[in-house]
């Protein structure tokens, strides 16, 4: 499982000032965090500083990597703060996100085909948010075809099938749930990336739902997640879940979970 810590976000209000400010010491700590507690990427976005971003980005992408050997999830539909955090980030980023909308796939794609980032994929078009596993697979199939067209090999292709609230469509979970069966079944080489959290939106006793929904998409097949990594009955999950699956050889990962406290 490959985590993107979610926490570098200016979207988030505690994190608003801290980008704002360019408070090094502040990003420091949350990086070290983020990392200790199990992330592959550290997620930066700087998306409400509009005029900005690109600055903040740029920013952001160096003060995480001064502070580890990590490499950022760069998070911004805007291709100049992309192509301005790029000249910053050290190995290979991963560039969040692409999709089959004109105008943010006209954007995005001149700066990643050919290369050997990695790119999540969002499932949607400019028909809007597709409710089905067959919907979602036949963007699936496009996005992919379209990105190994245009050079990106499909072991750097993360799709996003886009989990929505359960509380407004019952079929939610199982239709996003079954779309990572199909695609495991049909792309076995290309990853997923999904923020899992919003199935709770709206609902009760959220990190519950979460960490439930989290283990029932191990079990499909789900390699990826955009989240908290502090949460460690949430990390607790995901390594248990992990080695039931039979992807924890001899149980290292979950050993190694046991003697260092998460399952505390």
């Amino acid at each position: 499982m490959e985590i993107v810590g979610e926490l570098i976000n200016a979207s988030r209000k505690s994190m608003r000032p801290v980008i704002q400010n360019k408070d090094t010491e502040a990003v420091h700590r949350i990086t070290r965090e983020q990392i200790e507690s199990g992330a592959d990427f550290i997620d930066v976005n700087a998306g409400v500083f509009v005029g900005k971003e690109p600055e903040y980005l740029r920013w952001l992408v160096e003060t995480v990597q001064s502070e580890a050997d990590v490499p950022c999830s760069i998070d911004s539909p805007n291709p100049a703060a992309i192509e301005e955090a790029l000249k910053a980030h050290k190995g290979t980023p991963m560039i969040n996100s692409i999709s089959l909308e004109k105008d943010r796939y006209e954007k995005i794609m001149p700066i990643i085909e050919g290369t050997d980032y990695k790119v999540i994929a969002l499932c949607m078009d400019d028909g809007g948010m597709p409710e089905t596993k067959d919907q979602r697979m036949a963007i699936a199939d496009r996005l992919i075809n379209e990105l190994t067209k245009r050079g990106i090999r499909q072991g750097n292709i993360y799709v996003d099938p886009l989990v929505q609230p359960i509380g407004t469509n019952d079929r939610y979970g199982l239709e996003f749930l079954n779309t990572i069966e199909a695609l495991k079944q049909k792309y076995p080489e290309v990853h997923h990336m999904c923020g899992l959290s919003n199935i709770s939106f709206g609902i009760p006793n959220r990190k519950f739902a979460n960490r439930t929904f989290m283990v029932m998409a191990i079990a499909k097949g789900l390699d990826g997640a955009i989240l908290n990594p502090k949460d460690k009955q949430m990390m607790a999950s995901i390594v248990a879940a992990e080695t039931l699956m039979g992807r924890d050889e001899y149980c290292s990962n979950y050993l190694d979970a046991h003697r260092n406290g998460l399952f505390e």
